[in-house]
This record gives structure tokens, sequence and C-alpha cells, in this order.
């Protein structure tokens, strides 16, 4: 009996020490896998902190402080705080109001006729139906190779009457159009924004299409579908996180448009230096030297962004539970 015991003994204490150890391991392991996350995160993080926690920070902090004169304008300048005042400044100009209404009206354009064209680009690049598919991408992409504001000069060239081949060569047609006029200036800045950015959002698309399984469309060409019918019905929907993508990032570009409009307001009256909300915050701080104003009006432009991107997630990520409800 007192040998059965000892044996007993002798053979759980091995057990006992393993296991402390095994828990060891395993912390260790997830300690490493810590780090590993931590070393890889680490720039993302710096880059996050710099490029935009900081400077949003000091726009927010600058838009409640002004600068103020005593004395009837003729006391030296000291910085007080101003509240809300700036943001109530801000809301209440109606040339704010109207850039604003400008990029929304930029943004019903754009928006949709970029996503509709790189799609149905990338869905004809994916088809076969185009040869030396390779040398077609790398024409789609190369105005995007182009630096905006080269971009905005070579168009700038090509609407100015007197210079530009296009208007000349229509004039002997007897079409007369004046690319910069009232009605035509902002098609003229989504033209020089869709020539930019098409290629790009089209290698997009078509990279996501190469992910689609093959054996998909197979079968649906085995159940009679068209090529049309593939590609709409078939290959789109399996593509629709891209579009969302894709849309979402035009629609935080579009809200920034500067540098076309910037350009292109040398040689129109038509667009002012308060045509878009960059343009009244760069006129703010670099013309007006009010710069309590500009980072009001950049704290705005930043919220609107991100409850319009925000929306358009909520908006996307609930159309696809209904449609897989329904399915």
């Amino acid at each position: 009996m007192t040998t059965t015991t000892t044996t007993t003994d002798t053979v759980a204490l091995p057990d006992r020490a393993a296991a402390p150890s095994a828990a060891a391991q395993r912390r260790g392991a997830q300690r490493r896998r810590l780090g590993a996350c931590g070393v890889l995160m680490t720039p993302f993080f710096v880059l996050l902190v710099t490029v935009f926690l900081i400077p949003v920070g000091t726009a927010v902090w600058l838009s409640f402080f002004g600068a103020d004169q005593p004395g009837l304008g003729f006391g030296p300048e000291r910085t007080v705080f101003v509240g809300l005042r700036s943001y109530a400044a801000v809301l209440t100009d109606p040339t704010f109001l109207g850039g604003l209404g400008t990029v929304a009206a930029y943004c019903l354009v754009y928006i949709p006729l970029m996503v509709v064209c790189a799609l149905g680009l990338a869905l004809l690049l994916d088809s076969g139906a185009v040869r030396l598919r390779s040398w077609a991408q790398l024409a789609l992409f190369l105005p995007h190779a182009v630096p905006g504001i080269i971009a905005a000069i070579i168009w700038l060239y090509l609407y100015t009457p007197g210079i530009s081949p296009v208007i000349e060569l229509l004039a002997r047609g007897d079409i007369t159009v004046d690319f910069l006029g009232v009605h035509t200036v902002l098609p003229s800045i989504v033209n020089i924004a869709v020539w930019s950015n098409l290629g790009y959002n089209t290698i997009i698309f078509y990279a996501a299409l190469q992910a689609v399984p093959r054996e998909v469309i197979e079968a649906s060409v085995v159940d009679g579908a068209g090529p049309v019918r593939t590609a709409l019905q078939v290959k789109t929907p399996l593509v629709r996180s891209s579009v969302v993508m894709v849309a979402m990032f035009t629609l935080i570009w579009g809200l920034q448009l500067f540098t076309e409009p910037m350009l292109l307001g040398q040689q129109t009256p038509m667009i002012n230096s308060r045509f878009t909300p960059s343009m009244y915050i760069y006129d703010a701080a670099f013309n007006r030297n009010n710069y309590s104003l500009a980072a009001a009006a950049s704290v705005i432009l930043l919220i609107c962004t991100i409850a319009l991107s925000y929306g358009v997630t909520r908006w996307t990520n609930r159309s696809g539970d209904k449609q897989e409800a329904a399915r």
C-alpha cells in the first residue's frame, strides 16, 4: 500500500511541474506576437499622429482663438479666446455655403461618372474583348501619373480661346464652345478629374475582377447568360466592396477640390477665390491672414467629410445585408 502511494506521488510530480512550463510558454508566445504587432504597427501610428492628429488638434485649437486689437484698432495685436465665433462666421458666410453647394454639384456629377466609366472599362478589359490588355492598362494609367497641377495646366491650355487647338477645330465646323463659361466651367473641371483618375480606378476594378472565381463565370455561361448579363449580374455584385471603396475615396477627394479651379480661375471670372471650401480656406489663411477663420472652415470640412464617409459606409452595409437576406 505504501509502495503504491509513493509511486502515484512520484508520477504526479512531473505533471504538476510541466503545467506551469506550458502556461509560461503560451504567455511567452503571446508576448512575442504582441511585440511583433507593435513593431509592425508603430510606423502607422507615428504617421497617424504626425500627419493627422497633430494637424487636426492644431486646427481645432486655432479655431477657438483670434486676433484682437484694442483701442479702436490702433493698439498692439493680441490673441484672445473667441469661442465659437469663427464657426458662426463660417456657417453664416454665403460664399462658404456657396462653395459647399458647388462641391456637392461636382460630386453628384463626378462620382457616378467615375464609377460607371471605370467599372465599364474594367469589365471590358476582363472580358477579353480588348487585345494587348497590358498596353491598354498602361495607356489608361498614364494620365494618373501626371501631377495634378500639370494636368490642370494642360487642360487650361486646351480650354483657353485663341490658343486651344480643340476650340479652333470646333470653330471650323461652326461650333462655338466656351469651356469656361457659367454653365460649362463645372463640367470642364469634372472632365479634368475624370481624365486624371479614370485609369487608376479602372486598375483597381480590374484587379478585383481577377479575383472572381472563374467557376462562377463558367457556370453563368453554361446557364445561358450572355456577356452583358454576366458582367452586370455576376461580376459586378462580386466586386461590390471595390465599388464602395472607389466611391468613398472619390467622395473624399471631391470634397477637397482645389487644384483645378485654382488654376482655371486665372482665365475665367466664373471661378472666384472662394469657389470651393478648400479655396475658401486658402483665401482666409493666406490672403486675409485670418487663421482662426481658416481653421474653423477646415474643421467643418473635416466633419462633413467624416459624416458623409460614414453615411456611405452605413448605407452600403445595410444594402448588402438586405441583399444577403433576400438570397
